[in-house]
C-alpha cells in the first residue's frame, strides 16, 4: 500500500491523502488496537482532538494530537459520523478541529478519516464483545428459542448472543412500527438484551424486562423466565391475547384463558357465540361497548370509560344481548361473551 501511495502521490493531493488514510487504518486494524489507542493514533493523523463514544457504555474517549487525553470541556465537533454494527448505530466518532471551516478537499479527507475510524471502532467493539448491539443474527436467535434445538446447540447460541450460562433468559414477542433495537433498549436498559425478527414477529431475549417502559402502541407478550424455547411459546401465545386496551400481556396472568389458544380454529369459528359475535365486526361502536363492559364487568364503569351516560350504555347492552342471544347482565352471559370475544380475537390475530 505504501508503495502504491508513492506511485500515485503525483496524481492529486486528495488521492494521496485518501490512500494514506486508508493504509493508516488498515495497519491499525491488523494490529488489533483498542479504543484508546485508536483515538490516540487518529488524533495524531488528524492533527486535532478526536472523540469516540459507544452508546452502550456512555464512555467518552477524547485524545489530543500529543497523545494525551484532551482537556475538558470538549469543543464543538467540526465533523462527526455514526458507528454502525449489524445495521444498528452503536456509537459516534468526531473531530474537534478548531478555527474557520476548512477547504472542501480538507473536509473530504476529514469525512474519509471518520468513516474509516467508525469502521475500526465497530470492529473493536465486535472483537471485544460480545458485540454490544441489540440486534442479533435471526438464525442465532431462532436456534436459541426453537423447540427443535438440542440443549448443547441452544447453550452455544445463547453464549454467542452474550448471555451467561447461569442466568435465566426471558423471551418477549412484540409487534410494533418502532425499530426492534429501540424496543429492546426500553425493555431492558443497561442489561444484556438481543432482538431479531423471527416468523414475522419481533423476538427480544433479555435477563430482566421492564414492560412499564414500553410506548402505548407496542404490543408485547411476555413469557416467564426459564428455558428460552418454553418462554418463546408462552410469549407468542401471550401476544395473541393483546388488545388496544391491554397492549402488554404476561403469559403467567392468562391462567386457564391460555387454553383458548389451543382450541382448533374450525371449532372456534363454528361456535354459535363466536358466529354471532363475528356479525358485529362491521359495527366498531358496538364492539367497543361490548369489550369495555366485559373488561370492567360494571355498567357504570363502562359508561365512564366510554364517556356516555350509564342509561345509554344499558340500552346498547340490552340491544346487543338480543342480537347475540345472550343475557349480558347475568354472570353466565358475561362469561360467555368474554370467552367469545377472546376466541374471536384469536381467530383474527
Amino acid at each position: 500500500m505504501e508503495a502504491l501511495a508513492v506511485r500515485l502521490s503525483g496524481m492529486d493531493s486528495y488521492v494521496e491523502g485518501a490512500i494514506r488514510v486508508v493504509a493508516f487504518y488498515d495497519t491499525l486494524m491488523r494490529r488489533r488496537v483498542d479504543l484508546p489507542a485508536l483515538a490516540r493514533a487518529s488524533a495524531g493523523l488528524a492533527e486535532c482532538v478526536v472523540g469516540i463514544q459507544l452508546h452502550s457504555t456512555g464512555r467518552v474517549i477524547r485524545m489530543a494530537p500529543d497523545g494525551r487525553q484532551a482537556a475538558a470541556p470538549p469543543a464543538p465537533a467540526s465533523t462527526s459520523a455514526p458507528v454502525t454494527l449489524d445495521e444498528e448505530e452503536i456509537g459516534t466518532v468526531w473531530l474537534e478541529r478548531p478555527g474557520p471551516p476548512a477547504s472542501p478537499a480538507s473536509l473530504d479527507l476529514d469525512e474519509l478519516l471518520l468513516d474509516r475510524l467508525a469502521i475500526a471502532v465497530a470492529a473493536v467493539a465486535e472483537r471485544y464483545g460480545p458485540a454490544r448491539t441489540t440486534m442479533a443474527d435471526p438464525a442465532l436467535v431462532e436456534l436459541a428459542i426453537s423447540a427443535d434445538s438440542d440443549e448443547a446447540a441452544r447453550a452455544r447460541a445463547l453464549r454467542l448472543l452474550g448471555f451467561a450460562a447461569d442466568l435465566p433468559v426471558r423471551v418477549v414477542a412484540v409487534r410494533s412500527q418502532l425499530p426492534l433495537d429501540r424496543i429492546g433498549s426500553l425493555l431492558c436498559p443497561g442489561r444484556p438484551v438481543k432482538a431479531a425478527p423471527v416468523a414475522q414477529v419481533g423476538v427480544i431475549l433479555a435477563t430482566t424486562v421492564d414492560p412499564t417502559r414500553l410506548p402505548a402502541d407496542v404490543r408485547a407478550g411476555l413469557g416467564a423466565a426459564g428455558t428460552p424455547d418454553r418462554s418463546w411459546r408462552e410469549a407468542r401465545t401471550a401476544l395473541r391475547f393483546t388488545t388496544p386496551r391491554q397492549p402488554v400481556v404476561h403469559y403467567a396472568d392468562l391462567g386457564a384463558l391460555a387454553l383458548l389458544a389451543e382450541v382448533p380454529q374450525d371449532a372456534a369459528r363454528n361456535n354459535a357465540d363466536v358466529v354471532a359475535l363475528a356479525r358485529l365486526a362491521d359495527h366498531p361502536e358496538d364492539l367497543e361497548t361490548l369489550e369495555t363492559y366485559c373488561a370492567t364487568g360494571s355498567l357504570r364503569r363502562a359508561a365512564d370509560l366510554l364517556h356516555l351516560h350509564h342509561s345509554s350504555v344499558a340500552r346498547r347492552l340490552e340491544q346487543l344481548g338480543r342480537t347475540l342471544g345472550i343475557e349480558l347482565t347475568e354472570p353466565t352471559g358475561l362469561m360467555r361473551v368474554r370467552l367469545a370475544l377472546t376466541a374471536w380475537r384469536l381467530l383474527n390475530d
